[in-house]
């Protein structure tokens, strides 16, 4: 059963760090639930604010409805209350309703809001879809800016009036001039989350602007690190911030450009060599190659 309210939902998810956990796939690329439960079981034994399952880093994309009822009912069972599990809804507006309804059956805390599939859409319909999913739950939601439902902050102040359970804005843009107009005009009244690929690059401009958290992929495998360098952005600690993104958060980012949807894949990579096997990605998604693996392995050894 869930025990947050939207609003304490909100203060929860922006007083820490939050991750995304990778899906485990066995050989045949099924769903293992095992596997991904006891992924669960160490992430939530550090000191996040929040995990969100099947969600982007857990190829949400590639899921089916049933599917992301058994892994978003796994998260909620194997986490037992100890933080939020937050879960997706997207696509169609249709599909982002019954999503939303996955997400209250299986005891998810909140939903994030990912981008209707393909088409492009004024700011209006926009508006209208993301209404749409609010008014079909009692839980709080927080909308994915990014893509084809990039936001304006007129939109935003609009659609955050009209529905109370709407509690933050992820920003998968990377506009300052957009995070600006979007805080000036809202300020405290949502929440506020990093969601760049590998968003510890843009951490700490961005906390200026009223992003207090944001959504770390790689504390899927470096955990530790993941949490110092978190630190360090909230205590603005430059020397610290500067000496991470030099020495492993930069030359992360060089194999993740490798190749079109790495931003994935390299975080089950991650896990695979250092030893918390989780299997491959699903297509249309590939797999680090040999060498890139040890690439990541090296890089990996620098702040373990």
């Amino acid at each position: 059963m869930n025990a947050y309210s939207p609003q304490d939902l909100a203060i929860k998810v922006g007083s820490g760090l939050l991750s995304f956990p990778v899906t485990a796939f066995a050989a045949d690329l099924s769903f293992d639930e095992a596997r991904y439960r006891e992924h669960l079981a160490y992430m939530s034994s550090y000191d996040v604010a929040g995990l969100f399952a099947a969600g982007g880093t857990g190829e949400f994309f590639s899921l089916s409805n049933s599917e992301i009822s058994a892994v978003v009912a796994a998260a909620v069972q194997e986490v037992d209350g100890k933080l939020p599990v937050l879960a997706p809804a997207g696509g169609s507006m249709a599909n982002a309703i019954e999503q939303a309804g996955i997400a209250e059956t299986a005891g998810a805390a909140g939903i994030l809001l990912f981008p209707p599939y393909l088409t492009e859409a004024s700011q209006d319909g926009l508006a209208a879809y993301i209404e749409a999913v609010c008014r079909a739950t009692s839980l709080g939601v927080i909308v994915y800016s990014r893509a084809n439902m990039a936001l304006d902050a007129d939109t935003v102040a609009r659609v955050a009036d009209r529905n109370p359970n709407l509690i933050g804005f992820k920003d998968g843009v990377g506009s300052l001039d957009q995070m600006t107009k979007i805080y000036t005009k809202l300020g405290d009244r949502l929440i506020y989350i990093g969601g760049l690929p590998t968003a510890e690059t843009y951490a700490l401009p961005y906390l200026e602007l009223g992003v207090t958290t944001y959504s770390s992929a790689m504390f899927n495998f470096v955990p530790e690190f993941a949490l110092r360098f978190y630190a360090a952005v909230r205590a603005k600690d430059h020397e610290f911030v500067f000496a991470g993104l030099r020495d492993f958060v930069l030359p992360y980012l060089e194999i993740r450009d490798r190749k079109k949807g790495y931003a994935v894949s390299i975080v089950k990579a991650g896990l695979n060599v250092t030893g918390r096997t989780i299997g491959s990605v699903r297509a249309p998604l590939t797999d680090l190659t040999a060498e890139e693996n040890e690439m990541l392995r090296t890089l990996i050894s620098r702040v373990q």
